[in-house]
């Protein structure tokens, strides 16, 4: 990817907040990391007006059904990790580990 240099306008106390946080040489990729997710979050809304449009609004309930969706996927990939970094069963006799 070609690399522009473009001059922003920041107020300076954000710009030196964000450059005491991340040092000088994170500032740039601080501020282009800001505003890739600021884009996904756009065209997330973009995406979502589309799809109410054409099917209507989501509702409270499905919002419900879709967050405990979510918290139980990402309790199972918790699980998993958990898995992989535990390791086979070491109280078992040597041959004779879980796998």
């Amino acid at each position: 990817m070609a690399t522009r240099k473009y001059t922003v306008t920041l107020p300076e106390e954000l710009a030196e907040a964000v450059r005491a946080e991340v040092g000088t040489g994170g500032f740039s990729r601080y501020v282009t990391q800001a505003i890739e997710r600021q884009r996904e979050r756009d065209r997330l809304r973009e995406a979502v007006a589309w799809w109410e449009s054409e099917y209507g609004e989501v509702t409270e309930s499905e919002m419900i059904d879709a967050e405990a969706e979510r918290r139980e996927i990402e309790r199972q990939h918790a699980e998993l990790a958990r898995s992989r970094h535990e390791g086979p069963d070491d109280t078992a006799p040597p041959g004779r580990r879980a796998a």
